[in-house]
């Protein structure tokens, strides 16, 4: 039985973590504690990063990236701040122990990047991401949707 987009798709994603899980298992995080921390330190130059953008970013859960908070914050690796215009809200910064981590994560993220479009060319690459992005949307388009017939857990 040949496999649909999704079969590929999970498979390709369970892949990509246990290879980043295994290099990243030496610096004591895995690879989506590395991909959010990655992001945070990206984007806290541009303005304060929030729980809320970590969620919508990585489409994770309040309770799921909850958890990654805790432990990046647990590894000392991140910090929650307050912010002066709303008690409520805590900015996520990164921490010196992260910005030393940053080089080493950086570089298992790009050599995990590299063995997954060896023999591909820039071409191939690029319309996978355009796919992939495409249909991301679809699936973000079809939450609003009913079910199709036979498909809800009825």
């Amino acid at each position: 039985m040949e496999k649909d987009c999704g079969a590929w798709v999970n498979m390709l994603s369970r892949k990509v973590k246990r290879r980043l899980n295994a290099t990243l298992q030496g610096l004591d995080i895995t690879a989506i504690q590395c991909r959010v921390i990655f992001y945070i330190m990206e984007h806290c130059q541009e303005g304060p990063v929030y729980q809320r953008d970590v969620e919508q970013v990585f489409s994770l859960s309040r309770s799921t990236a909850t958890g990654i908070l805790q432990q990046l914050e647990k590894k000392e690796m991140l910090r929650r701040e307050s912010v002066a215009s709303d008690a409520r809200l805590k900015s996520l910064v990164p921490t010196a122990r992260a910005a030393e981590l940053d080089a080493q994560v950086r570089a298992c993220l790009r050599q995990t990047d590299q063995i997954l479009t060896r023999g591909l060319s820039e071409g191939q690459v690029q319309l996978f991401k355009e796919i992939a992005a495409a249909m991301a949307q679809n699936l973000e388009q079809a939450e609003d949707q009913p079910a199709p017939a036979g498909c809800s857990p009825d």
